[in-house]
C-alpha cells in the first residue's frame, strides 16, 4: 500500500457551502485542527465543529469587506512549508507556525457572476485573489500539502481521512487540478476585461481558450486515430443534445457543424445536406418539409448516408421523407413529437437538437507551430445582400431571379473553394467544389445539374480569374451570374457575359473556403 502523510491541520475557506458540513465533521472525527475565514468559519461553528478563525490567528483582522484576510505570511508560511525540508520546519517555528496538511478553497463564482449579466463593479468584486494565491501555493508545494478546489472533491478527502491520509500521487493530481482551475479562471478574466474593451482584429495580440473534454471518440478522421470531443467557446454543435441513435463519430461532428452553419446562413425555413464537409443538397422553402425535398433533390446519390440540418422544428412531412433515405445525423433546434416517433424507428440515426445561437466570431485553425486566427465568414447585410449589388452586365432581372441569385450567394458560403452553385426556385441544383481550378468546378456543377442547368443561376465564391469557366456555365445554360469581381481580367469576363446574354452581378465580397 502507498504510504499516505497524516492530515493534522487544515486551512478551510469555501464560497460553495452546500457540503462543507460534511466536509467539516469528517475533518474533527479525524482530529484535525480547523482555521477558517469569515462565513465559512461561522458556518462550521454553528453546527458545532471546532473551529479557529484566521483573523484570530494571525492577529490581523479582515479589513475591506473582506478583500483582505487571508494575504498573511503567518497563512502562506504555513502553507508553503516544505514539511520535508529542516529548513523551512525550523523558521516557522521560530515563528511559532504551525504547517498545513491540507488546504481547502473553492473561488468567488466568477464566470457565473459575468454570465448573469451583472454591472462591471459587481464582476470586479468576484474576482478572487486571496483564494488563488493560497491554491497554487498549496498546489506548488504539493508534496507537503494535499488541496481540494472542487466540492466534487470531498468524497476522496473523506476517504483518505479514514485512510491515514493522502498518497504522493494523490496530492500530484489535486494539484493539477488546481493549475488546470486557476488558469481558466484567470482566462475567464482576462477574456471578459477585453471584451470590455473595444479594438479591431488586427490589435489582438492576446487570445486563450479552455477546452474541457466532454467525451472519448471511438477514433478520429482513420480508425488508427485517437480522438475526443471538447466543450469551449459559445454554444454549438458540441452542446447539441443527442436524443437517438449510435455514438457521434469525429467525422459526424464535422459534418453536423457544416450543416449546421450552412442552414443558419438563411433566414428562411432551410435545410442543408452535407456530406464530407461539403454541401450535397441546400434549399430554402415555404416550410422545413418542402426546403428538405428540395435540398434532397440535388444529389439524391450523395444525400445517402449524409448529414441533415434544419434551422426549423423537423415536421411529421419531413421526418417521413427523411426516414426513406439512410442518413447518419439530423440536426434542428425543435422536432414535432410525432416526427421524433418516425426517425426513432431508424436505429442508426442520430438525432441531435441544437439551439439556434450565434456563430463564433473567431476562427481558429492549428498550423505547424502555432494558429491562424480570423474573423469567422458570417453573411452579413453589407457584401450579402442584394440590394448592395452592382449589376454588371445583363437587362434588369426579374424579382424571382434576383431571389435566386440571393440565395446562391448565401449558399455558395458552405461550399469549400473553388466553388460553383448552380440555383433554382430557392434550391441548389448542381454543385462544383473543392477543385483545384475554377473551370473544373463549374463542370462539375453542370454535370452534377444535368437538364436543371437550363434557366439557372450560378454563385461562384470568388472571381473569374479567365473567362472560360463562366463560358462553361452560360454554354449549359445558366441565366444570370453573381460574383465577387475584383479579376486583373473583369473585363474579358465581363465581355464573355454580355457575349452570351446573361446578367452578371458583382458583390465586392468573395466567400473562399479552404477548410
Amino acid at each position: 500500500m502507498a504510504d499516505r502523510k497524516p492530515i493534522r491541520r487544515a486551512l478551510v475557506s469555501v464560497y460553495e457551502k452546500s457540503r462543507l458540513l460534511e466536509l467539516g465533521s469528517a475533518l474533527q472525527e479525524a482530529g484535525v485542527e480547523i482555521l477558517s475565514t469569515g462565513s465559512t468559519a461561522k458556518t462550521l461553528a454553528g453546527a458545532g465543529i471546532a473551529v479557529t478563525e484566521v483573523s484570530e490567528y494571525t492577529g490581523f483582522p479582515e479589513i475591506m469587506g473582506g478583500r483582505v484576510k487571508t494575504l498573511h505570511p503567518r497563512v502562506h508560511s504555513g502553507i508553503l512549508a516544505d514539511q520535508n525540508n529542516p529548513e523551512h520546519l525550523a523558521a516557522i517555528a521560530d515563528l511559532d507556525i504551525a504547517p498545513f496538511d491540507l488546504v481547502v478553497i473553492n473561488l468567488y463564482p466568477f464566470a457565473a457572476t459575468i454570465a448573469s449579466g451583472a454591472d462591471f463593479a459587481e464582476c470586479i468584486e468576484q474576482i478572487d485573489i486571496g483564494g488563488p494565491s493560497m491554491l497554487r501555493g498549496a498546489a506548488k508545494n504539493h508534496g507537503s500539502v494535499a488541496v481540494l478546489c472542487h466540492e466534487s472533491q470531498y468524497d476522496q478527502a473523506i476517504a483518505a481521512l479514514k485512510s491515514g491520509g493522502f498518497t504522493d500521487e494523490e496530492r500530484k493530481r489535486l494539484a493539477l487540478d488546481v493549475f488546470r482551475t486557476t488558469a481558466e479562471y484567470d482566462l475567464t478574466i482576462a477574456s471578459w476585461l477585453g471584451s470590455t474593451i473595444s479594438y479591431q482584429m488586427q490589435d489582438l495580440d492576446w487570445f486563450g481558450l479552455i477546452y474541457k473534454r466532454d467525451n472519448a471518440l471511438r477514433y478520429g478522421e482513420n480508425p488508427h486515430q485517437q480522438a475526443a470531443i471538447y466543450r469551449g467557446g459559445p454554444a454549438g454543435i458540441v452542446n447539441a443534445v443527442q436524443s437517438h441513435g449510435k455514438e457521434m463519430s469525429f467525422n459526424n461532428y464535422t459534418d453536423a457543424d457544416a450543416a449546421w452553419r450552412a442552414a443558419l446562413d438563411h433566414s428562411q425555413p432551410c435545410v442543408a445536406i452535407i456530406k464530407h464537409a461539403n454541401p450535397c443538397g441546400v434549399a430554402i422553402g415555404s416550410e422545413i418539409s418542402d426546403a428538405y425535398t428540395k435540398a434532397h433533390a440535388c444529389d439524391p446519390v450523395s444525400a445517402f448516408g449524409g448529414v441533415i440540418a434544419a434551422n426549423r422544428t423537423v415536421t411529421v412531412a419531413m421526418a417521413t421523407q427523411v426516414s426513406e433515405v439512410f442518413t447518419e445525423v439530423i440536426i434542428a433546434p425543435e422536432y414535432e413529437s410525432a416526427a421524433l416517433d418516425i426517425l426513432m424507428k431508424k436505429p442508426s440515426i442520430r438525432i441531435l437538437t441544437c439551439p439556434v445561437t450565434r456563430i463564433s466570431p473567431l476562427e481558429i485553425r492549428p498550423v505547424s507551430g502555432g494558429a491562424l486566427v480570423q474573423e469567422t465568414d458570417l453573411i452579413s447585410a453589407a457584401g450579402d445582400d442584394a440590394k448592395n449589388w452592382k449589376q454588371v452586365t445583363g437587362a434588369p432581372v426579374s424579382s424571382e431571379v434576383l431571389a435566386d441569385l440571393q440565395f446562391a450567394w448565401r449558399a455558395v458560403r458552405a461550399v469549400k473553394s473553388n466553388a460553383i452553385l448552380l440555383a433554382r426556385s430557392g434550391a441548389a441544383v448542381g454543385i462544383g467544389m473543392g477543385q483545384v481550378n475554377r473551370v473544373d468546378s463549374a463542370k462539375l456543377a453542370v454535370d452534377r445539374a444535368g437538364e436543371r442547368v437550363r434557366n439557372s443561376v450560378a454563385a461562384s465564391d470568388a472571381f473569374f480569374p479567365f473567362a472560360d469557366g463562366l463560358e462553361i456555365l452560360t454554354a449549359a445554360g445558366v441565366i444570370a451570374i453573381v460574383q465577387p469581381g475584383g479579376s486583373v481580367r473583369d473585363e474579358e469576363v465581363i465581355a464573355a457575359a454580355e457575349r452570351a446574354g446573361v446578367a452578371m452581378f458583382f458583390t465586392n465580397t468573395r466567400h473562399f473556403s479552404h477548410a
